[in-house]
Formats: C-alpha cells, sequence, structure tokens
C-alpha cells in the first residue's frame, strides 16, 4: 500500500514538473518576444509618429498618422457594425431559443467562425464586396472586422446572460414586465460587465488583424478618410515596412508594432479589471 502512495506521489511530482516546466517555457518565450519589441519599438516611439504620414521610399523622417488614423476608423466602424449584431445573436440564443433546433445550428456555425483563420474572412470579403466594387476600401476591411467581432460577441454575450439568474427573469414577469423589457432592464443590466468585456475583447482580437485587410483595403502612403478608397492602416504598413531595405522604415515597422501592443495589452486589462468587477475577486 505505501509502494502505491509512493509510485502515486512521484507520478504527482513529474506532472507538477512538467506543468511548471511548459508555465516556464511559454512565459519564457513570451517575456523574449515582448524584450524584442520593446528594446526596438521604443527606439523609434518620437512624437512624429503620431503627427506626420508614412514617408515616401528612402526619406530619414515620417511618421505612422494616416496608418494609425486608418486603423482606428475601420476597427471602429468594424466593431460598431459586429457587436451589435453579435448581442442580438447573443440574446436570441440565451433568452428565446435556448433549446431549439435553429439555436444548435447557429451556435455551430458559430463556433467555425471563432475559429476560422482570418485570411478566409478576408477572402470572403474580397469576393463579396471588392470585386463587385471594383477596387479596395476601407469599408471592405471594416466589413472583413466586423465579421471577425461577431462571433465572439455572440459567444460572450450568450454564456454572460445564461449566468443570470433566473429568479430575477421570473421576479420581473410577475410584477407584469413583457419578455423584451425583462431582457433590457433585468438581464443585460445583470449581464452588462461581461457583455463589455466580451466587444473589448473582441476589438483586442481584430486591432491587429493583417490578412483580411490585405484583401479588402490593402494600404497607402496617403490620408485618406474616404472609405470607399483604399485606406492605409497600422497591420499592413508593419507589413510592408519590415520587408523593406529602407532602415527607417524597418524602425517604423518596430514602432507600430509595439503601438498595437500597447493598445491590444490596455484593451486586456481593461476587460480583466471589469470582468474581476464582476466576480467580485
Amino acid at each position: 500500500m505505501r509502494s502505491l502512495y509512493m509510485r502515486r506521489r512521484r507520478f504527482d511530482a513529474f506532472v507538477r514538473a512538467l506543468c511548471w516546466g511548459a508555465a516556464a517555457l511559454g512565459l519564457t518565450a513570451l517575456g523574449l518576444i515582448l524584450f524584442t519589441l520593446f528594446w526596438n519599438g521604443l527606439a523609434g516611439l518620437t512624437p512624429q509618429v503620431f503627427t506626420q504620414m508614412t514617408p515616401p521610399p528612402g526619406a530619414s523622417e515620417g511618421g505612422l498618422l494616416n496608418a494609425i488614423v486608418g486603423s482606428l476608423i475601420m476597427t471602429g466602424l468594424g466593431v460598431a457594425l459586429g457587436a451589435p449584431l453579435g448581442m442580438l445573436a447573443g440574446t436570441y440564443l440565451a433568452e428565446y431559443g435556448r433549446f431549439e433546433k435553429l439555436s444548435s445550428v447557429v451556435r455551430f456555425i458559430n463556433d467555425i467562425l471563432l475559429s476560422a483563420p482570418s485570411i478566409i474572412i478576408g477572402l470572403f470579403v474580397y469576393g463579396a464586396v471588392v470585386v463587385p466594387m471594383g477596387g479596395f476600401s476601407g469599408l471592405a476591411g471594416a466589413l472583413a472586422l466586423a465579421v471577425l467581432v461577431i462571433p465572439v460577441v455572440v459567444r460572450t454575450t450568450e454564456d454572460m446572460l445564461r449566468l443570470v439568474p433566473n429568479p430575477l427573469r421570473e421576479a420581473a414577469s410577475a410584477l407584469g414586465l413583457p419578455r423584451s423589457l425583462v431582457i433590457r432592464r433585468v438581464a443585460y443590466r445583470a449581464a452588462r460587465t461581461g457583455i463589455v468585456t466580451g466587444v473589448l475583447l473582441a476589438t483586442a482580437r481584430v486591432a491587429g488583424e493583417t490578412a483580411p485587410l490585405l484583401f479588402t483595403s490593402l494600404s497607402n502612403q496617403f490620408w485618406n478618410v474616404d472609405l470607399t478608397q483604399s485606406m492605409a492602416n497600422l497591420p499592413v504598413t508593419i507589413n510592408n515596412f519590415v520587408q523593406s531595405p529602407y532602415e527607417y522604415w524597418r524602425q517604423l515597422a518596430w514602432t507600430g508594432a509595439l503601438v498595437i501592443t500597447l493598445a491590444v495589452l490596455s484593451l486586456n486589462i481593461i476587460a480583466r479589471v471589469l470582468g474581476a468587477e464582476r466576480t467580485g475577486k
């Protein structure tokens, strides 16, 4: 009996060592990536990055203003289009069609979209929007990002609404409130923090997407806020600059990558804080 106990203890210690080793390996890799990014990116982080346009080939001055503004426009529009649709679909799954067959189909399709490579979404929007419009555009880029936002918000909204205790709904219904008001006044308020967290996480996911924008918005070197034309954006600009033979362009690529990383990190921290407030931890 004691030998069995000791064998289990040794196996437990072995598994623990594997877990700690895997965690240490992952944290080390992440630390090296962040160190390299900050080391190279901070060297070019100057005010002109946020105040000047992307430089022409061979120039030694310039910034990323047009790319940053283009990314903000397309990301904001993509979230504005995708988040309400995701919330409505998630509300249907959690409140109206929880046990219907259609809901199972919607959940299955949503799971596929969650795991689908973003380049597939870009190709779809390219065929559905770019080709009929006759060219790349900021609108097509925003639509591609919206498609990526929807499944994340659907899953989060459904999960958060299903965590709302049914007695709250029953008490509101007993007071004579119709189903729509019960959802808006009770369920949404109880799940508000979780839903906002899901929207922030979806925003963080699409903020640095490059593949869908390559097929939809592409990019340019000029200032443009016309959604019907090709629009500069930070991910594609970084992709183009990092492959260039110009040292200043490569430095701007590192700085742009740092800007995106800090933005995504900030969104994730805010989402974590909101999630901790919701759970009371």
